[in-house]
């Protein structure tokens, strides 16, 4: 695979990168990507989704999806990928134990229940917090900020939780996944516990994401799209 093509909010501020690569992609608008690429990753603000992964999926061609939060009121876009033969991944990013999650769902899950604590830059400025007038740059000790749904955490936090549409996607839907998030000055990792009973397995999962360049996505979600774009072509995929 070669990465053909970006397209960028500022082209300027990335082109000293793009250049040390081996092959400098091409920077187009979000429009003509679909005409030079078989797979697209998403990773931009949500109110993009529609605009990247349509054109994709509707010529039968693949879209990588990091925003999952979207999809949970973008649901016409499987079906458009359904009707044309087209694919929308969404990739393991900050979880661990998606495999088991899916699995599980084959059969009857049960319940379940993930519980998220990030610092506070990594939930500064989510549209639930300003809504609410939740003061969490005061804080001194950890604060629950939100209990409810995978769907109403996807609209409150945006940018912040796409871990929790990704887990209610692979089990037992948005609306029966429960969500906790915990603002937490003394922390400077995004961490996540997912607890899931089924009539499978009862399992727990824990995990502690090293923050990226944005504070609001950890490294490893970068990292797992990589992964996913080796097993395409890997002769030995590990996995389901």
């Amino acid at each position: 695979m070669v990465l053909t093509a970006v397209s960028v909010q500022n082209p300027e501020k990335h082109r000293g990168r793009l250049a040390s690569l081996t092959r400098t992609p091409a920077v187009l608008p979000i429009e003509a990507l679909v005409d030079v690429a078989d797979i697209v990753i998403e990773c931009a603000p949500s109110k993009l989704v529609r605009s990247i992964v349509a054109p994709f999926v509707a010529n039968g061609k693949t879209a990588v999806v990091l925003s999952a939060g979207a999809l949970l009121e973008l649901e016409d876009l499987v079906e458009l990928a359904k009707q044309n033969g087209g694919q929308i991944v969404v990739p393991t990013g900050a979880l661990i134990g998606l495999d088991a999650v899916t699995a599980a769902a084959v059969g009857t899950i049960h319940s379940v229940r993930m519980v998220t604590r990030k610092p506070i830059r990594g939930l500064a400025g989510a549209p639930y917090i300003v809504e609410n007038n939740i003061d969490i740059e005061q804080i001194t000790t950890p604060l629950k900020i939100f209990d409810g749904t995978a769907r109403e955490a996807a609209k409150g936090f945006p940018a912040n939780v796409n871990v929790a549409a990704a887990l209610s996607l692979a089990g037992i839907g948005p609306d029966r996944t429960k969500i906790e998030i915990w603002a937490d000055p003394t922390l400077t990792r995004n961490t996540h516990r997912i607890d899931v009973d089924s009539d499978s397995a009862r399992f727990s999962m824990s995990i502690e994401n090293i923050p990226s360049e944005n504070p609001k996505t950890g490294l490893i979600t970068a990292l797992s799209v990589i992964a996913y774009l080796r097993k395409l072509r890997a002769s030995l995929r590990v996995g389901t």
